[in-house]
C-alpha cells in the first residue's frame, strides 16, 4: 500500500516524497484508495445490469456527505492498514484526513439524511442512485465578525475534487420560458426561449464493508455557447458571458434567498434544472435497459426527498405524454406509481408554493399539466363527497390571495406513497397540512421514522467508545446496530461506566483543545458539556436556551453558597441569510458569551461558545464530546430530527420536549433516562387557539422576567442597548414558538440535569442504556423499511 500511494504521488500528483505538502498525500491517498472503489463500483453496476434489478433513485436538493476519505476507508476495513502505510512514509493518516474540505452540498438534517441514506442504501446491497446539485459554493461558509454572522463562499472546489468523475455522456437540455404549440397530430411541443445542458458528475457511495458501491449523480450547468463571439467582439464582453453565468448561477449557491422575485425565480430555476435532468437520466436508462417505458413501476422507485423535487410529478408527465406519447390517463398512473414523496415538515414556509405568473412563465407546458392534474384530483374530490372547503385545501393551486401552485399537494397527489419522518410527525401530517388530501386517499401516508448510519457516527467519529463496545459485546453491533442492546445487561458495571466515562473525558479534552486553538477559549473537561448544534431557527429555540442561560447565570452570581455544577454551553450552527431574528440570536449568544466568560463571579461554573462555521466535521468532533444533548423545538413543531439520535447514540442524556423523533428515544431508553419537559403538541396548539398571553407567563415567573429585562435593557449589549428590544417584546406580544409558556418548566428540567449529574455513577448507568438502546435509529431499518413497504426492492 505504502508503494502504490508513492506511485500515485510521483505518477499522478508529480511530487516526490521530499517535496511532498500535506495536500499532496491527501489527494495521492485518495487516488490509490479510488482505485479499489472504482473496481466495486463498476462490478455492483454490472451485477445490478445483469440482474434486471430495480432501481431506487432518490432525490434531494442536498446532501451533506462531509468528509469521504475516513469514511470510505472505514467502510472497506482498510484504516489499519493505510495508517500503517503512511506511518511508513512519515504522514499521520489523521493530519491528512482533517484537511480534507466538506462537501459543500448541504445545510442541515434534511442534507444529512439523504447522505446517511446513500451509504445505507449501498450497505443493504440495493442498487441506487442519490440525484442533486453540484453546487460550487454551497450554502456559505460562516464567519462570526463581533458576534454577527458574516455569510462568505464556501470554496470546497477551489482544488478540484478527486472523487468525482464527469459523465459528458451524461448531458441533457433542461429548457425554461417559452410557448407551447400544437403539432399536427394534435400533441402539445413545448418550445423553451432558453435552455442550458446539465452534466452528471459522480461520486462513488461505499457501503459498510464495501459490499456496494452506488452512485451519487450530481449535476452542473453549462450554457449551450459558453461565450458569444460576436458581442464580445464587438467590446460588450459582458454580454458576450452572459449565458454562461446565467447557467453557472443555477448551480453556484445552495437556498438563495428568495425574498426578492428574483430570488424566487432562482430556486424554481434550480428546483426544475435538477428535477428535469434526474427524471430525463432515469426515464433514458429505463428505455435503454428495459425497453418500454410502461414498466417503469416495476423497474424504477423515484423518492423526492422534501418538496423541492417535486416539480419532476409534472417533468415525469410531461416526458411520458409528450415524448412518448402516452395518453394522460396512462401517464398518471404510471408516475404515481412510480414516485414517493417524504415529506420533512409542517412549517408553512417549506411547504413551497410558487406564484402562479412565476411559475407559467418559466415552466408553461407543466403549468399545463398541473391544471389537468388538479382537474382530476378535484372531480376525485367531489365524488367522495368533499365540501367546497376540502376542495379548495386539497387543490393544487390555492386561490386564497395571490394564486400559488402548491407543490406540496403535488407531489402528494403524484405519489402512491406519502411518508412522514417520526410517528407523532406523520400524525400530524394526517391532522394538519395534508388533512383534507389524507381523507380523499386514507391509504398513501404511513411513518418512516428517521435514522443514521452508526457507521460514521459511532465507529468513525468516536472509535474510543466504539472499541469499547466490542470489547464488551463483539463487534457485531456494526453490521446490526440493534445488537447493543446487549450492553443493557452491563449497563451498572462500574469498570464499564468508568471506561466510558474515561472516553468520553477524552473526547471533551480534544474539543477543549481544538476551541483553545480555534477560539482562544479555555474549558474544564470536567465541566457538563450542554450542546446545542443545527440550523438556527426560532422553533428549534435556541432562544430558550439563552434566555435560561441568562437566568442560570444570575442565579450563580446571587447565590454563590450554592453547590452548582459546572457547565459550558455550547452552540452552533447557521442562520438563513434573510432571516432576521435567527441572525439576531446568534449575536445574542455571543453578547451573552462575551459577558459570562469574563465575569470572575462565575469562573468555572459557566461557559458559553458559539463555534462558527458548523458542517459535519465539526459535529463529529462536537457530539461524541456532548453530556447533554438539547432537543427543545417547540413541540408539534421539529418533524423527526437526527441530531437526537446521534448524541444519544455516543452517549449523551437528553434534555428535549415530546416532539418529533425524542418521543420515541423516550420510548425505548426509558423515562429515567432522559429528560421531558413542556408542552406537548396537542397543549401547544390549543394554546394558541384559546388566546395565548405570554405577557402573563413572564410577568409571573420572576427567572424569566428577570432574564427578559436584562437583554432587552442592553445588559449583554451595552454598545447598543436596543439591539434586543424587539426580540424580546416579540415575547410579550406574540410568542409564537412557546418560550414563555416553556420557560419554567426548562429552568426545571435543567436543575433535575444538574442534580442528575450530581450522581455520577447514576449519570453514566444511564448514558450506557442511551448507547444501548438506540440501536433502533440506523438509517440500515430506517432503509429497510423504504425498500419492503414503499419501493418493492426487499
Amino acid at each position: 500500500m505504502a508503494e502504490q500511494i508513492l506511485d500515485t504521488l510521483v505518477h499522478r500528483i508529480g511530487k516526490d516524497a521530499q517535496a511532498a505538502r500535506p495536500h499532496d498525500w491527501l489527494a495521492a491517498t485518495i487516488l490509490t484508495v479510488r482505485n479499489d472503489i472504482i473496481e466495486r463500483w463498476m462490478a455492483s453496476t454490472k451485477a445490478a445490469h445483469a440482474a434486471g434489478a430495480k432501481r431506487v433513485y432518490y432525490l434531494s436538493l442536498e446532501f451533506l456527505i462531509g468528509r469521504l476519505l475516513r469514511d470510505a476507508i472505514a467502510n472497506l476495513g482498510r484504516t489499519d492498514e493505510i495508517t500503517r502505510a503512511l506511518a511508513s512514509l512519515g504522514v499521520d493518516l489523521a493530519e491528512i484526513e482533517e484537511i480534507e474540505p466538506d462537501a459543500a452540498l448541504g445545510n442541515g438534517g434534511l442534507g444529512r439524511l439523504a447522505a446517511c441514506f446513500m451509504e445505507s442504501m449501498a450497505t443493504l446491497e440495493l442498487p441506487a442512485y442519490g440525484y442533486g446539485i453540484r453546487y460550487v459554493n454551497g450554502m456559505f461558509r460562516q464567519r462570526i465578525d463581533d458576534g454577527w454572522q458574516v455569510e462568505l463562499p464556501e470554496t470546497w472546489l477551489a482544488h478540484g475534487n478527486p472523487w468525482e468523475f464527469e459523465r459528458r455522456e451524461s448531458a441533457y437540455l433542461v429548457g425554461f420560458g417559452g410557448e407551447v404549440e400544437t403539432t399536427d397530430a394534435g400533441r402539445a411541443h413545448w418550445k423553451p426561449a432558453e435552455a442550458v445542458q446539465a452534466i452528471a458528475v459522480d461520486t462513488p457511495a461505499v457501503g459498510w464493508r464495501g459490499k456496494r458501491v452506488n452512485t451519487l449523480r450530481l449535476w452542473t450547468a453549462r450554457a449551450l455557447d459558453p461565450i458569444r463571439l460576436d458581442a464580445f467582439n464587438a467590446g460588450d464582453h459582458e454580454r458576450a458571458l452572459q449565458g454562461q453565468v446565467r447557467a453557472e448561477t443555477l448551480v453556484r449557491v445552495l437556498y438563495p434567498a428568495d425574498s426578492t422575485p428574483a430570488g424566487q425565480e432562482l430556486r424554481l430555476r434550480q428546483e426544475y434544472f435538477f428535477s428535469s435532468a434526474s427524471i430525463q437520466d432515469i426515464v433514458r436508462r429505463h428505455v435503454q435497459y428495459f425497453g418500454d417505458v410502461r414498466t417503469l413501476p416495476d423497474k424504477a422507485a423515484i423518492q423526492l426527498n422534501d418538496t423541492h423535487p417535486a416539480v419532476s410529478v409534472a417533468e415525469l408527465m410531461r416526458l411520458l405524454i409528450d415524448h412518448h406519447e402516452l395518453d394522460f390517463d396512462e401517464a398518471w398512473e404510471i408516475t404515481k406509481g412510480t414516485f414517493g414523496y417524504t415529506n420533512h415538515t409542517l412549517l408553512p414556509e417549506a411547504l413551497e408554493s410558487w406564484p402562479l405568473p412565476l411559475f407559467e412563465r418559466m415552466l408553461p407546458r407543466h403549468m399545463q399539466l398541473i391544471y389537468a392534474i388538479n382537474a382530476r384530483v378535484l372531480r376525485e374530490a367531489r365524488r367522495s363527497g368533499a365540501d367546497d372547503r376540502a376542495v379548495s385545501t386539497i387543490s393544487l393551486i390555492d386561490e386564497g390571495g395571490e394564486r400559488r401552485v402548491r407543490m406540496a399537494n403535488l407531489a402528494f397527489a403524484g405519489s402512491h406513497s406519502v411518508n412522514g419522518v417520526a410517528a407523532l410527525h406523520t400524525d400530524l401530517m394526517k391532522q394538519t397540512v395534508f388533512a383534507d388530501l389524507h381523507r380523499l386517499y386514507p391509504e398513501r401516508i404511513n411513518n418512516k421514522t428517521n435514522g443514521i448510519t452508526p457507521r460514521r457516527w459511532l465507529q468513525q467519529c468516536n472509535p474510543g467508545l466504539c472499541g469499547i463496545l466490542s470489547d464488551v459485546i463483539g463487534p457485531g453491533f456494526l453490521d446490526d446496530a440493534e445488537k447493543l442492546s446487549e450492553l443493557n445487561a452491563h449497563a451498572g458495571d462500574a469498570a464499564l461506566q468508568e471506561h466510558v466515562a474515561g472516553v468520553k473525558r477524552a473526547n471533551k479534552e480534544a474539543l477543549s483543545s481544538f476551541l483553545r486553538d480555534r477560539m482562544k477559549l479555555r474549558l474544564d473537561p470536567d465541566a457538563l458539556f450542554d450542546v446545542q448544534i443545527k440550523r438556527i431557527h426560532e422553533y428549534k429555540r435556541q432562544l430558550l436556551n439563552l434566555v435560561e442561560t441568562v437566568a442560570l447565570y444570575d442565579q450563580i452570581r446571587s447565590h454563590p453558597e450554592r453547590d452548582w455544577s459546572p457547565r459550558v454551553k455550547i452552540f452552533a450552527g447557521k442562520a438563513a441569510s434573510s432571516y432576521h431574528n435567527a441572525k439576531l440570536i446568534i449575536k445574542l449568544a455571543n453578547d451573552i458569551a462575551r459577558r459570562v466568560n469574563t465575569d470572575p463571579a462565575v469562573g468555572e461554573l459557566l461557559k458559553v461558545v458559539f463555534i462558527p462555521n458548523y458542517n459535519v466535521s465539526l459535529a463529529e468532533k462536537i457530539i461524541p464530546a456532548a453530556d447533554l444533548s438539547e432537543q427543545i423545538s417547540t413541540a408539534g413543531m421539529e418533524a423527526s430530527g437526527t441530531g437526537n439520535m446521534k448524541f444519544a447514540l455516543n452517549g449523551a442524556l437528553t434534555i428535549g420536549t415530546l416532539d418529533g423523533a425524542n418521543i420515541e428515544i423516550k420510548d425505548r431508553v426509558g423515562d429515567e433516562n432522559i429528560v421531558i419537559f413542556g408542552l406537548t403538541a396537542e397543549e401547544v396548539a390549543a394554546k394558541r387557539a384559546n388566546g395565548y398571553v405570554p405577557r402573563a407567563m413572564i410577568e409571573g415567573s420572576r427567572e424569566l422576567a428577570q432574564a427578559v429585562k436584562a437583554i432587552a435593557t442592553g445588559v449583554f449589549s451595552p454598545d447598543d442597548p436596543h439591539r434586543y428590544r424587539d426580540l424580546m417584546n416579540g415575547l410579550y406580544d406574540h410568542d409564537w414558538f412557546m418560550v414563555a409558556a416553556d420557560f419554567d418548566a426548562y429552568h426545571s428540567a435543567q436543575r433535575e440535569v444538574d442534580r442528575r449529574w450530581g450522581d455520577q455513577p447514576g449519570w453514566r448507568a444511564s448514558a450506557i442504556r442511551n448507547i444501548a438502546n438506540v440501536g433502533w435509529f440506523s438509517s440500515d431499518r430506517t432503509i429497510a423499511e423504504y425498500a419492503r413497504d414503499i419501493w418493492g426492492v426487499m
